[in-house]
């Protein structure tokens, strides 16, 4: 326990580029929303802010892959990110937005402040630049060929496919994104932060202040500044973004990780006219809830402005996790290898609580670990259905039956040792789930969780008071002291039901209030100071039948995730060897021979639909003459569906067919990219028969 009079939590901010995945819940939203929940049950003043990420490289990126505006992207994402966060139970006390109007007057005072304090370097450099679109490039507008591994599809800052750190310069055949010109440099201006300057401070205040930090974040910290820091760009040449607030700085916005964490501050800003107390009283906790990705942002340069602008608490603790792998490989949103968490929704109505168990057993807390939809359905249906579920539902079940549906009286002078060690079992629970939470240890405070509950299921097992109820009396009725053994096992079992309710609540809340319905209490009894008492039900009071809690969770269904996971990935692109490469060319050379292997023929179409949850893909039914044929194709951002029936087509019909969002398609139509980036059929001249040969 500590002294801190309020606590400020939170979770990393997402890029509305996207939904969010499992990786996402299980690296910070849910270890978030399990400690904001545990504080709140203990009565403490707590704030957990969030929101969405709006500025920088994924957002426009994301917008021109769809041909609509930054603006509309972060508004389509934030409202689905924002929903799913909500139908998780992620309990943010304000979930915002940084494109909003109190971010970017916080964000652009910040700046202003350091700079008017003479904190920044101003530098002129040479960066990569776009001749074709006018554009400076920042490093995940550039790809090319990795170094290390060849993945002709690497970024300026990423090889996404061996996870090799890189720089533009790095790249093999580098080009822009915007326009696939080839790029080069020119100078440009802006605002250095010297993170050098605060290398000392850094080192106390991590290294010999924040020794009790998990190994991977202090491990990464020391390693940073083992290294030596660097000066570090805070602006970028955009026009999306915040506005640098100083002369002559027009075209450029702030960096988005200098703008991001200041979303923390803005949050609590437009939740409370006290935001101040949150964020800058030294009696206030400030905990990051982060992925490991995100480390040296939230313990290095974040603090790093923190202290430089001054007024500001420090964060106490950075408890970021590793990541989370699906099916041993691992989470790519490019390749679309991930389990998004607005589908998950879709598929398992109701079983939001199944997932937020799952993700929590099994975090990264310290290594990568590994999703399986398996092991989601062991955990479910061994675990929680077999375990925890099992003991409530037999609980209620023999009260109905043999205690007339009500909590019967504690029988004191028949206690046994059995009955003693299970009462210990619940006081001490408390305790145990206490101490890791604390030290966010979530998993294990899980563990003690659902090992009291196994503890009640061998107790009842070895009280048997359906065996005991057989011993009647003269009256048909069980003998007396039968009848005080059951009324033993049934009251403890109902007190400890009632702690599983108070102490798995952080966990899985949905849960915790089926139980409160059963158990006929309302909210209070789930406060944190209930956990461990041995009177929360009344004796005599009646309580409701039971309900299952959990549902088993069939072969089937686990298959059809497998396939869907799979069918819906995206294969990254053929890798060529460089001497197979030709410059400027990229493809290797061909013969006659190669070319004629193709078969191409004409085709109209007959009839067309947008791929369900595929913004760029449309599915037709294409007339080749002798036989139609289904083709998934990604043109849906440049074609509408009723544009294309009608239309003759040239299509590849030997291409051996291939699945895309559960379709098998059967062929390739062929388009070609004018220099507006469109795409446009490729058509005969004159209207020709469907299935000619095209030659």
């Amino acid at each position: 326990m500590t002294d801190f009079k309020r606590y400020l939590i939170t979770a990393a901010l997402p890029y509305a580029n996207g939904p969010v995945h499992i990786g996402h819940l299980a690296g910070c939203y849910i270890p978030a929303d399990i400690y904001s929940r545990y504080l709140r049950a203990q009565k403490r003043d707590v704030k957990f802010v969030g929101g969405s990420d709006e500025h920088g490289v994924p957002i426009t990126i994301r917008a021109m892959k769809e041909g609509i505006t930054p603006q509309q992207v972060v508004d389509k994402y934030h409202a689905i990110i924002r929903d799913s966060f909500v139908k998780m139970g992620i309990s943010f006390d304000i979930y915002s937005r940084t494109s909003g109007k109190v971010h970017h007057e916080t964000a652009s005072a910040f700046f202003k402040k350091m700079y008017e304090d003479g904190l920044f370097e101003e530098k002129e450099t040479e960066q990569y630049y776009d001749e074709k679109t006018k554009t400076f490039l920042a490093d995940r507008y550039i790809t090319g060929t990795c170094p290390v591994c060849a993945n002709p599809n690497a970024y300026g800052d990423q090889c996404e496919k061996c996870g090799s750190s890189l720089s533009p310069e790095q790249l093999i055949n580098p080009k822009s994104t915007l326009s696939d010109a080839v790029p080069v440099k020119k100078q440009t201006k802006h605002w250095y932060f010297p993170l050098q300057q605060y290398e000392s401070f850094l080192r106390t205040w991590i290294l010999d202040e924040h020794k009790e930090w998990k190994n991977n974040v202090y491990g990464q910290c020391k390693s940073w500044l083992d290294k030596g820091l660097q000066s570090r760009a805070m602006t970028r040449d955009s026009n999306w973004g915040i506005k640098v607030p100083v002369k002559g700085a027009e075209g450029k916005v702030l960096y988005v990780w200098f703008d991001a964490p200041i979303g923390y501050i803005s949050a609590t800003k437009e939740l409370t006219g006290a935001w101040a107390d949150y964020w800058c009283r030294e009696d206030t906790k400030l905990v990051h809830f982060i992925g490991k990705d995100n480390i040296v942002f939230h313990c290095i340069i974040f603090p790093a402005m923190l202290k430089a602008h001054g007024g500001f608490v420090l964060p106490d603790n950075v408890p970021a996790n590793e990541f989370l792998n699906i099916e041993g490989e691992k989470v790519s949103t490019s390749r679309n290898w991930a389990v998004w968490v607005d589908e998950y929704l879709k598929d398992f109505p109701g079983c939001e609580d199944v997932l937020r168990y799952v993700l929590c057993a099994n975090a990264p807390e310290t290594k990568d670990n590994d999703f399986t939809w398996k092991d989601f359905q062991d955990r479910n249906n061994s675990e929680l259905v077999s375990i925890f579920g099992n003991f409530v539902n037999r609980t209620f079940v023999l009260m109905h039956k043999l205690c007339a549906g009500k909590v019967p009286k504690l029988h004191e002078d028949i206690l046994d040792a059995t009955d003693k060690a299970i009462m210990s079992d619940i006081q001490n629970a408390r305790g145990k789930v206490e101490t890791a939470l604390e030290n966010f240890r979530f998993r294990d405070a899980l563990f003690e969780i659902i090992d009291l509950s196994r503890k009640g299921n061998k107790y009842m097992q070895e009280k048997q008071p359906w065996i005991v109820a057989k011993q009647t009396s003269t009256s048909g009725q069980p003998a007396a002291d039968a009848q005080k053994i059951i009324d033993n096992c049934l009251h403890l079992c109902l007190q400890l039901t009632a702690n599983l309710a108070v102490l798995i609540n952080p966990f899985l809340p949905t849960t915790a209030r089926k139980m409160l319905h059963m158990m006929k209490v309302v909210d209070k009894m789930l406060d944190w100071e209930n956990a461990g008492k041995l009177k929360l039900l009344s004796v005599g009071y009646s309580l409701r039948e039971p309900e299952l809690l959990f549902r088993k969770i069939e072969d089937a269904e686990i298959t059809a995730q497998v396939e869907k996971l799979k069918s819906g990935l995206v294969k990254p692109a053929k890798i060529t060897s460089m001497e197979e490469s030709k410059p400027g060319n990229g493809k290797p050379e061909i013969v006659y021979d190669d070319f004629a292997k193709l078969e191409l023929k004409t085709g109209l179409v007959t009839a067309c639909e947008k791929v369900e949850k595929a913004d760029k893909l449309l599915k037709l039914e294409v007339d080749l003459g002798k036989e139609r044929r289904t083709i998934v194709s990604g043109i849906a951002l440049h074609y509408k569906p009723e544009e294309m029936i009608g239309k003759q087509v040239i299509v590849v019909t030997n291409l051996a067919p291939r699945k895309m969002k559960g379709i098998e398609s059967q062929g390739m139509i062929l388009t070609a990219e004018d220099s507006d980036g469109k795409l446009q059929l490729l058509t005969p001249e004159n209207s020709v028969t469907p299935g000619s040969n095209v030659s």
